[in-house]
């Protein structure tokens, strides 16, 4: 039950009204018409903004428009005050019987509260982590992935169908740069003497085990041929281990992909589907021969000065026009993103989503251009940048890893401090701001360390029904039982907060849903599990506050209503961002 999108439903069937009276103009724009809890809750349950960004289409006064609002949204029953506030903001305060039905609705549906048909079942992909397979993934990768991961989650449930996708980019010169690490790899498995690894060439102890599975494979055979024989067979050798590595470590953060797709297979095949691209882009006079200027304050790998085969991304919104070709006559990491995307729309994703790491910024609006072109302005793609993540032990940064060779890998940091600590810091910041993620703190047992404070509020919540089962034997505490409870007896201030606060979840994730903004789930909860270790402490001082209460079970018949509902929300939200909801914390 979503209180909020209730009574955006009803401030719209009232500004249908007085359309219809003729008391203010028909056919008003409502798109950004909100309702949402006030900045401050004394101000009520609600607050609309209709007034304020109605206004000037409407040409009237915002004050004027309001009152209107105001007169009928009084006499809904459901409302017991309804006030204008400011220039033309409108608080609504409910009936205390709508907050007694969103908690009951939330108890009997406790795993399913919050769930939306936002999404209507459209398809979305979400492309994240697509790392190059040329090594481990290190901590920075490991924020890209539970921030799509998470965002993944998410999506699902608000109701979009989501596609969990990886890009392998198996084609750029760096796995031939990987295969030829591998190679000297497979020599020092036969006893050659290597020496210090070239620079240039990849110098992780990582690359150990591919030269012995070469040398297994292939014995002594690859070192009587020339490189150009050897040269794809270690290297498809070498992208398969480091492929199975790569899943491996995502694995132990539980993320799992549904789709991993080869940037090579844009060019296998009977059709060559970067030449196909480019031959539909020239027949849409989307292509031509010109000459660029060189970039401005910033290395773009792609361009040359010469005159070269561009594609016009102005046209779609990009600062310059992009080349599709090289001067050796091969394509551009550029075109076989474009084909790539192609792909997706054609597969049925007009919604798109890439997670990216913070130095790919001056890539998004050539890719958002070129997703508009072959899709005919029908698909989107919205890209989210994820920053940096740096790495403290105790405040004091930490250093390379020996495995990597110069950096720390996912799996040592989920190792050491476990897969709940990575996933939910991971998310607990906006995926464009910089990340210090202290290995010393994310494992304290303190109400500094936001996933310990969460997990530990859904264990006591969990403790709470076992205190409950022993004072009161054989009594019934389902969720069907509870739902009957007496739920007036839940008139304390701090009572009354979770309760708001647990009305705000569908909220939350239709709004955190539509912004792609999973950290917004992480923020909520922390602020939920806040308000419950306060009722917590607050009933040490004031017995009759105590969730269990032995001479007066009415009470704890309420009060177990109000904790299995913010037990099942604390639940929901947690499986979201990936992370577990521990009954009990040792």
């Amino acid at each position: 039950m979503n209180i909020f999108g209730l009574f955006e439903k009803r401030v719209a069937d009232a500004l249908g009204r007085l359309a219809e009276g003729a008391k203010i103009p028909s056919g008003l724009d409502v798109s950004r018409v909100v309702v949402e809890p006030p900045r401050d809750p004394s101000h009520g349950d609600l607050a609309t903004n209709a007034a304020m960004v109605l206004a000037k289409e409407a040409r009237m006064n915002p004050r004027a428009l309001a009152e209107l609002l105001v007169a009928d949204l009084q006499d809904d029953p459901r409302v017991t005050k309804v006030e204008i506030a400011g220039p033309g903001f409108i608080n609504i305060r409910l009936n205390a019987a709508v907050l007694h039905e969103v908690l009951r609705a939330a108890v009997v549906d406790a795993n399913g509260f919050g769930r939306s048909a936002q999404g209507a079942g459209v398809p979305v992909n979400v492309e994240y982590v697509s790392a190059n397979p040329t090594g481990p993934m290190h901590v920075g990768h490991c924020r890209g992935a539970v921030f799509g991961d998470a965002l993944a989650g998410l999506l699902d449930f608000a109701g979009y169908k989501v596609i969990r996708e990886y890009y392998i980019n198996d084609a750029g010169a760096q796995v031939d740069v990987l295969a030829r690490s591998a190679y000297l790899r497979y020599k020092e498995a036969l006893g050659h003497e290597i020496g210090e690894i070239p620079e240039g060439l990849y110098p992780g102890d990582y690359l150990k085990p591919v030269g012995e599975l070469l040398a297994k494979e292939h014995g002594q055979s690859l070192l009587n041929q020339p490189e150009a024989e050897w040269l794809p067979l270690v290297r498809e050798a070498s992208i398969n281990a480091m492929m199975d590595m790569i899943r491996t470590d995502l694995a132990v953060l539980n993320i799992h992909h549904d789709v991993f797709f080869s940037e090579r297979s844009l060019q296998l095949g009977a059709e060559d589907q970067v030449k196909a691209l480019i031959e539909g882009l020239r027949s849409r006079d989307l292509v031509y021969m010109g000459r660029l200027p060189p970039p401005k304050g910033q290395k773009d790998e792609d361009w040359e000065d010469r005159e070269q085969l561009l594609f016009r991304a102005t046209a779609f919104g990009d600062e310059v026009d992009r080349p599709l070709l090289k001067s050796d006559g091969s394509y551009t990491y550029f075109a076989s993103d474009i084909a790539y995307h192609r792909s997706k729309f054609e597969r049925g994703f007009a919604s798109m989503i890439d997670v990216w790491g913070a130095d790919h910024g001056g890539y998004v609006k050539r890719m958002q251009a070129a997703v508009k072109a072959v899709s005919d302005n029908k698909a989107d793609l919205d890209v989210k940048l994820c920053q940096l993540v740096k790495l403290l032990r105790g405040g004091e940064p930490v250093k390379m890893s020996k495995r990597s060779g110069d950096f720390v890998t996912l799996r040592e940091v989920v190792d050491e401090v476990g897969r709940d600590a990575t996933r939910f810091m991971m998310i607990f910041r906006k995926n464009d701001a910089t990340l210090d993620f202290d290995l010393a703190k994310v494992v304290e047992q303190s109400k500094d360390n936001p996933v310990f404070y969460v997990q530990y509020a859904h264990a006591r919540c969990a403790s709470v029904f076992r205190q409950a089962g022993e004072a009161f034997p054989g009594a019934d505490f389902s969720a069907a039982q509870l739902a009957k409870a007496n739920l007036s007896i839940l008139s304390d201030e701090a009572e009354l907060d979770i309760i708001h606060r647990i009305a705000q979840f569908p909220r939350v994730i239709e709004a955190a849903a539509e912004a792609h903004e999973p950290h917004r789930v992480a923020f909520y909860l922390y602020d939920l599990a806040s308000a419950f270790h306060s009722l917590w402490n607050k009933g040490k001082d004031l017995p009759q506050l105590r969730f269990v209460n032995l001479t007066d079970e009415d009470s704890t018949q309420a009060r177990l209503a109000l904790v299995h509902a913010l037990k099942g929300v604390l639940a929901s939200g947690l499986a979201i961002l990936g992370v577990t909801a521990p009954d009990e914390m040792r």
